[in-house]
């Protein structure tokens, strides 16, 4: 399957904390999420070994027939065991990750989404943006002064694939038809809902003309020309961002 793929990130100096990765039916981008660097998470293995190994075993399962939700929360078991003895894993900032999976199955295209990575496709009536937008949802509900991420992987907030296979059951899961799609991590959309500089369909356009890398370099230029965050408001200047497509 002709796959491109784009990562980058935000500094050559840390590690890249995105995680994209396909075989010949399948295809998984997550993006790590971490915990600000004043407050410890709990384990001693860090965001990007959680996530590198949470996307090469959802990778697997899904591309062994499992469903997708299915392949999700046995991934998520599997890791927590793995690290359960030597990581404080209920702690709330344990590291964890947003989520895209796609398979190819015939005529339909079957996909995952949790939290804020986005899958763009086209169907019938043209292109579809598939996002997760409970953690956007929430936040002009939630009081000054109370910290967003109090409300993740709780009933009545947002998730993300972390320690409880709970997660999975939280995903959005649905078919498309066959064709091409871009999965974008959120440091890679930035472009459209961060810059407002293009749209879904421009952003679309982009990667199938031009290929992923050019919506990474977009968006670092972007960023480039706002390093104080002044006319963007940013939790961070720059992040890592990777950007996958596929056409038929």
């Amino acid at each position: 399957m002709p796959f491109l793929l784009a990562t980058e990130a935000a500094s050559p100096d840390r590690p890249n904390e995105d995680f994209a990765a396909v075989t010949a039916s399948a295809a998984v981008l997550l993006d790590g999420v971490s915990a600000p660097t004043d407050i410890e998470n709990g384990c001693s293995h860090g965001v990007a070994w959680h996530v590198r190994r949470l996307g090469a075993l959802l990778l697997a399962g899904i591309d062994a027939g499992l469903y997708l939700r299915d392949a999700l929360a046995e991934a998520i078991t599997t890791v927590s065991a793995s690290h359960e003895g030597t990581c404080d894993l209920g702690n709330r900032e344990t590291p964890s990750a947003t989520v895209v999976a796609v398979r190819v199955d015939g005529d339909e295209l079957e996909y995952l989404v949790l939290s804020d990575s986005v899958l763009l496709a086209e169907d019938r009536d043209g292109l579809r943006p598939v996002a997760d937008t409970r953690l956007d949802d929430l936040r002009p509900r939630v009081e000054p002064g109370t910290a967003i991420r109090a409300w993740r992987n709780v009933p009545g907030g947002f998730w993300t694939a972390g320690a409880d296979p709970r997660a999975a059951e939280e995903a959005l899961t649905g078919t498309l038809p066959r064709g091409p799609f871009l999965a974008m991590s959120d440091g890679a959309s930035r472009s459209v809902e961060v810059f407002g500089d293009l749209s879904w369909r421009e952003a679309f356009s982009m990667a199938g003309d031009l290929g992923p890398r050019a919506l990474v370099e977009r968006v670092r230029a972007l960023e480039a020309d706002d390093p104080t965050c002044r006319r963007f408001p940013r939790g961070k200047v720059r992040d890592d961002a990777t950007a996958l497509w596929w056409t038929p």
